[in-house]
């Protein structure tokens, strides 16, 4: 396993750059991707082994051979994707525009089907690759007020089921990662929003999210990390949703 080539999206912070942390302890040369620079180099600076950044926007199409070519330019082909990369939406159903739609699909899905795409021919010439996509818990279960970012997150959910049946027999697995709320900058923002609509203070917030799960407490980044592993070390695990959400969805 040591020193396969990856590429972790949304690597810049939160989820993503625990994850490329966890890769690079491990022996991995890790590509970074992101839509900030400077963020992605203070991520690099902290990582123990070979790593390069890229910097781009995963919902925009003609990045995607781009930075593949990148990667494979210095180390060769992607042999671990994870798909990190991801925003929310908090609105009303009435309220949520086309546009807005629009942008969780295309963040939260249409991305990683995109680069699952370009990453599946040298995986399965090889056979052997390892695809993780992180998704939500709300990829299992309707939330209210997040109807844009529920949809999308059940539809990559549906993603990795269908393409893991697909590639079952080439060496290639594709599971996903369902983590509830996180302690990351994703979940700060959701803290803000509350705090906004509600008039609660930030503790207030805080406490109301970490109460969502059972076991009391946002979940850590580098829990979600330690779960991408797992689905990188197993080839027999393929086609799943591992939830790391402190006992939300018992499946």
């Amino acid at each position: 396993m040591a020193g396969r080539v990856c590429l972790v999206t949304g690597a810049s912070r939160g989820i993503g750059a625990a994850v490329a942390a966890a890769l690079s302890a491990d022996g991995h040369r890790v590509a970074l991707l992101g839509r900030d620079a400077a963020a992605l180099q203070t991520v690099r600076a902290e990582l123990p082994g070979p790593s390069l950044t890229v910097v781009a926007d995963v919902t925009d199409a003609g990045a995607v051979e781009e930075t593949f070519r990148a990667i494979e330019q210095h180390w060769g082909p992607v042999e671990v994707l994870v798909c990190s990369a991801g925003a929310g939406l908090a609105a009303r159903l009435t309220d949520t525009s086309d546009e807005d739609w629009s942008r969780m699909l295309e963040l939260n899905l249409t991305a990683p089907f995109r680069y699952l795409r370009r990453a599946l021919p040298s995986m399965t010439e090889r056979g052997w690759g390892r695809v993780v996509v992180v998704a939500s818990v709300v990829a299992k279960r309707g939330e209210a007020q997040v109807a844009a970012y529920t949809a999308a997150k059940h539809g990559v959910l549906g993603l990795v089921r269908a393409a893991a049946a697909e590639l079952a027999r080439t060496g290639v697995t594709v599971n996903a990662v369902c983590p509830g709320y996180v302690d990351t900058p994703m979940t700060e923002q959701t803290v803000a929003a509350i705090v906004a609509r509600s008039g609660r203070s930030t503790d207030e917030a805080r406490a109301a999210l970490a109460r969502q799960q059972p076991i009391g407490r946002l979940i850590e980044p580098d829990e979600v990390a330690a779960a991408v592993r797992f689905c990188i070390g197993n080839g027999a695990v393929t086609g799943q949703g591992l939830n790391v959400d402190g006992g939300t969805v018992q499946s």
